[in-house]
């Protein structure tokens, strides 16, 4: 009874002794289980009305803090998986995604607090520099896990983001040093919303998820490099206006000049991004001073580095062929197991047949419009076998690039590596091995080949009868590494 009447906030983390134990507790947790945790003390505590302003900023604070290396974790668990089941896949993401907007609406509840006055809150102006910048931090991990199923982006994202940043701006605490968390580099709020701005003018639809995580890793580093600037300059490449609700486009025509306008340029960056992809090739591993927070084999960082390098440029990257808008309806199977059944004449009911819109098409592949199924299994580098409306034959692609407009559609772009696939059953060394002929092989000359990842073993030549004739072809260089397959270039020792 007496309880009813006490000013003392009943909220669990108001006790300081619990608090520390609870923090302590999730701290210690492995990756998933800290999540989770601290997602449900996160919603209740900005959720409570019984606590203070400030209290409420401090335990938020403190939860952010004690949660982040396993925040952290779980991003490049779920980037690096590759047996996890689909339910796995989305448990991942639903609590990883979830964190960063339950933190980020929390905070934000804050921030509201204070500009509407709210009372005590005033109590909480001198931590405005950091709830500034764990706000647009936390919009900023939300992106990348947004980007890690390919969107959609929430269309209020750049436009909240850039209010924040504004609002810092507006008490010039934008470009003040400010650790952001205990034990990392100083940074500021600019430079905060300047890595949110990057990652999105990257291209990251181009990319897996594991090259998005060292992505934004990468981004990081080079981040020192890129320059926010109100002046019209030579070297700008990409602009911004925070206080209207888009993302950063490249520099085609001069903007709409407003206070608020923005512009930020990469010349210096691309240099670093150059010197960096020298110095890798050079001496095979990432440089020391480069933190990825795990390890990155030169395979996958390589391409990471060459696709900044076009992104950043100066000059906007420039389609090879041109395409040609087309409206007709494009025939769908994926996977390395059903096409190579498919194409062999073997393919049973069970196999899902997809019907997507095919919108352009150019000599080196095709755009369309995807219906995301239940199943969500598009993915950057996945292998499809197409089969245009009309057509009697399927085509061999790679998907290169996925945006979800929405949660059940998303434009693909396909790269076509072959127009006359062949499935074969190759003798290798005694195992007999399904394989997807790409190239119509040649004496003396290289033939690319589809198989799984554990099929190619280096010495051990690949025997098998296409057309009538006998193929003798050795293994020389793997240039597609996929966890469902493997694209290897072999030279053809004898076919006939």
């Amino acid at each position: 009874m007496l309880g009813l009447f006490s000013n003392k906030p009943s909220h669990p983390l108001a006790d300081p002794r619990e608090a520390k134990r609870i923090l302590a507790e999730i701290a210690g947790r492995d990756p998933q289980g800290a999540i989770e945790q601290a997602i449900t003390w996160v919603e209740s505590v900005g959720g409570d009305d019984g606590l203070k302003p400030a209290q409420r900023l401090d335990l938020l604070l403190r939860l952010d803090e004690a949660c982040a290396p396993q925040a952290r974790r779980l991003a490049r668990d779920y980037a690096a998986r590759s047996a996890a089941s689909r339910a796995q896949e989305v448990r991942l993401w639903d609590l990883g995604h979830g964190y960063w907007v339950q933190l980020f609406t929390a905070y934000l509840f804050c921030l509201s607090g204070y500009r509407l006055g709210e009372k005590d809150a005033d109590v909480i102006k001198p931590q405005l520099q950091l709830l500034y910048g764990r706000l647009i931090g936390s919009m900023g991990a939300n992106l990348k896990w947004d980007q890690f199923r390919y969107g959609p982006i929430d269309p209020d994202f750049w436009g909240t983001v850039g209010g924040i940043y504004l609002a810092a701006v507006e008490a010039k605490l934008e470009q003040k040093p400010l650790m952001l968390y205990p034990g990392q580099a100083e940074t500021t709020i600019e430079a905060e919303y300047l890595k949110a701005l990057v990652f999105q003018s990257s291209s990251m639809d181009k990319l897996t998820p594991l090259q998005v995580e060292g992505g934004e890793r990468l981004i990081t580093h080079f981040l020192p490099f890129f320059s926010l600037v109100h002046e019209v300059r030579p070297e700008n490449v990409y602009w911004v206006d925070p206080g209207k609700p888009q993302p950063p486009p490249r520099l085609a025509k001069a903007p709409e000049i407003t206070p608020t306008l923005r512009f930020f340029h990469c010349a210096r960056a691309v240099d670093e991004v150059l010197r960096t992809i020298e110095q890798v090739t050079k001496e095979c591993r990432v440089p020391p001073g480069i933190n990825l927070g795990a390890q990155y084999d030169v395979d996958t960082v390589i391409p990471v580095l060459r696709h900044f390098e076009m992104c950043w440029g100066l000059k906007p990257p420039v389609r090879s062929t041109a395409r040609r808008r087309i409206n007709a309806e494009l025939k769908v199977i994926n996977g390395m197991a059903t096409v190579h059944r498919h194409l062999s004449g073997r393919a049973f009911g069970a196999d899902v047949i997809e019907t997507w819109l095919m919108e352009d098409v150019s000599q080196g592949g095709l755009g369309a419009q995807a219906i995301v199924s239940r199943d969500d299994w598009i993915r950057v580098k996945a292998l499809v076998a197409v089969q245009p409306e009309g057509g009697d034959n399927w085509l061999l692609g790679i998907i290169r690039r996925y945006v979800r407009s929405e949660s059940t559609r998303g434009l693909v772009g396909i790269e076509t590596i072959s127009k006359a696939p062949r499935a074969v059953l190759a003798d290798s060394g005694g195992i007999m091995t399904e394989a997807i002929l790409i190239d119509v092989p040649e004496v003396g000359e290289y033939a690319r080949m589809v198989l799984s990842p554990n099929a190619v073993e280096e010495g051990i030549a690949l025997l098998f009868s296409v057309d009538g004739k006998n193929a003798r072809l050795h293994p020389r260089e793997t240039l597609v590494t996929d966890p469902d397959y493997v694209v290897v270039n072999f030279f053809v020792q004898s076919y006939g």
